[in-house]
């Protein structure tokens, strides 16, 4: 089966990591493309390069300011993420009851070791 082009879906733009940065950078707020590729020590046209495949896919917008783009995080695109991975709450909260239930088996040994 072919693979998605990164430019149309979220899942495949989020997969490189210098992309996530940029969306953990823009949710402090507003960015222009200098001083994100500046934060992320790349050259102002791979961060552009990014911030295009980001904003393809709704997770950025950009807007002009004077003669910057500036960018911002646009979260709604993170929708279908969010929703994928809330499937997986109900597996770690059962782990964590384990877990928890473990520790607190070994607390109870101890104890009673006393």
């Amino acid at each position: 089966m072919a693979r998605a082009a990164t430019t149309s879906d979220v899942f495949n733009a989020i997969a490189e990591p210098r992309r996530r940065e940029i969306l953990a950078l823009l949710r402090a707020g507003e960015r222009p493309v200098s001083q994100l590729a500046l934060e992320l020590g790349l050259p102002q046209p791979g961060a552009s390069k990014h911030l295009r495949v980001l904003r393809e896919v709704g997770l950025v917008r950009d807007r002009r300011e004077g003669k910057q783009r500036v960018y911002g995080l646009d979260a709604g695109g993170l929708r279908a993420v969010h929703e994928w991975t809330g499937g997986f709450e109900q597996f770690w909260n059962e782990s964590f009851d384990r877990l928890d239930a473990y520790v607190q088996q070994l607390k109870h040994e101890r104890e009673e070791e006393k």
